[in-house]
């Protein structure tokens, strides 16, 4: 799949840019060269780990390793050596990669003679494994997701009929290409014939410049990330703005439609090959509250709803995995574990996920409609609301913030909003909440603080 794309648009576009300043025809030649490089470390493996941050060497590296079809686990980079040792063991790993000397360093095999036994071949063989990648883990144990060619080939077809292809593209990758938010636009890219700025880390300054200038017009972001440079955006030739991976506050989209700014929101996660749903929030602004419609090929399902219609999202749909590695197939449609409900034209919309919903009293709260009431006061800049048990309620709600208002200020600001019920028990102040890589907040770690004093 890899190496028929890449050819293919070295041959149709071989000037064009494709990664940072290098061409399609440039980055074909280093591909095929880098993998003769990397055949003496992996010709007796059916499976490799990468282990690096992002940047150029790290993209080509996995796009050689697609080219040698050899399997590719991208390894997180905040997991401990313990975590480490587990994951390579759990998956039979014995060769990794790495940016530095944790592994096998990118810099020696670079370094290394070109081997001319290695081919670079693309067998028609769609349920091949290209990549196995960690789901994002806020909260238990991390699930390894097994994601096929032709998983990757049902998204890109499906997200280019929603997003469309202009010739002028370039996608910002900040997003870590060990998360599929980050490995799905490079993987667009190469299947559009466009261009990706690849950064290894956010650069507020680079990135607003890209804007500015007009050489940035997609960014795929989560809300806290774009929260960060909305209002500093002065001008810009944007023609997509996709944020998902976690919860959306009502007021960053408002904000975007306020400067123009074309926000697309979207849903998806690892088990879906990132996005399943997604709109445009101008092109509909009725629809704010919704993360969009199912792309072509994808179709919802609600199950077990309640009296208002709200119950498990399940989605089924050829970009969606076979089911984790190790355990049974999941057969059809798969539980994403959220909540929410589908309206009369078909928009979804997500409540929260199903393990965060709190019931206090045979009641049940949903933290994300608290946090959007928090979100919308200007003096709130980060929050979230977590569970803790009650003898007499079961659960009641705790609130994480990061505020300069003092507490009887919040609970009076949130007591106008909001049914007694679902107002927080407690609030604890922080300088800021915790984050994973992609910038999902760490309930899970919020939970145990919870019982603090």
């Amino acid at each position: 799949m890899v190496v028929n794309w890449l050819k293919k648009q070295a041959l149709e576009n071989p000037h064009k840019l494709f990664l940072n300043e290098l061409s399609f025809q440039e980055v074909d030649r280093r591909v095929t060269d880098l993998a003769g490089r990397i055949y003496p470390f992996v010709k007796a493996e059916d499976r490799v780990a990468l282990y690096a941050h992002n940047s150029v060497d790290m993209a080509l590296f996995f796009l050689a390793l697609q080219a040698l079809q050899i399997e590719v686990f991208m390894m997180n980079t905040r997991l401990t050596p313990e975590e480490r040792a587990k994951k390579l063991k759990t998956l039979n790993i014995r060769v990794a990669f790495s940016d530095d000397d944790t592994f096998i360093p990118l810099g020696r095999v670079l370094a290394g003679d070109y081997d001319g036994q290695a081919r670079c071949r693309e067998e028609d063989a769609p349920e091949k494994i290209a990549v196995i990648m960690d789901t994002s883990a806020t909260s238990g144990d991390y699930k390894s997701v097994p994601l096929r060619r032709k998983q990757f080939a049902a998204h890109v077809q499906a997200s280019r009929q929603v997003l469309g292809v202009r010739e002028e593209d370039n996608w910002l990758l900040v997003l870590p290409l060990y998360h599929i938010g980050g490995l799905a636009i490079l993987m667009r890219s190469l299947y559009n014939g466009t261009r990706v700025t690849l950064m290894g880390k956010f650069d507020e300054e680079q990135i607003l410049k890209g804007i500015e200038e007009g050489s940035l017009t997609m960014l795929s972001l989560v809300p806290t990330l774009l929260m960060r440079i909305v209002n500093r955006i002065r001008r810009h030739h944007l023609r997509v703005v996709l944020v998902s991976g976690e919860f959306i506050p009502k007021s960053l989209v408002e904000t975007c439609l306020e400067k123009g700014i074309p926000i697309y929101k979207s849903y998806g996660m690892t088990e879906t090959t990132s996005q399943c749903t997604t709109f445009c929030v101008a092109e509909n602004p009725g629809k704010l509250d919704s993360v969009g419609l199912p792309l072509p090929g994808v179709t919802l399902r609600i199950v077990n709803p309640d009296g208002s219609g709200i119950g498990e999202v399940l989605v089924q749909s050829p970009l969606v995995m076979d089911g984790y590695l190790g355990q049974e197939p999941a057969g059809g449609f798969i539980n994403t574990q959220d909540m929410g409900y589908v309206d009369e034209e078909g928009y979804l919309y997500i409540l929260d996920r199903r393990k965060d919903i709190l019931i206090s009293g045979g009641e049940n709260i949903y933290p994300q409609e608290i946090e959007q009431v928090l979100y919308a006061h200007p003096e709130i800049s980060e929050c979230a609301i977590v569970g803790m048990k009650d003898e007499k309620w079961g659960q009641v709600p705790v609130l994480f913030v990061v505020s300069s208002l003092e507490d009887e200020e919040i609970m009076d600001y949130l007591a106008r909003k909001l049914a007694r019920y679902k107002l927080p028990r407690k609030i604890v102040h922080l300088r800021w909440l915790p984050r994973n890589a992609t910038g999902k907040i760490l309930k899970k770690d919020l939970a145990e603080l919870a019982y603090a004093d």
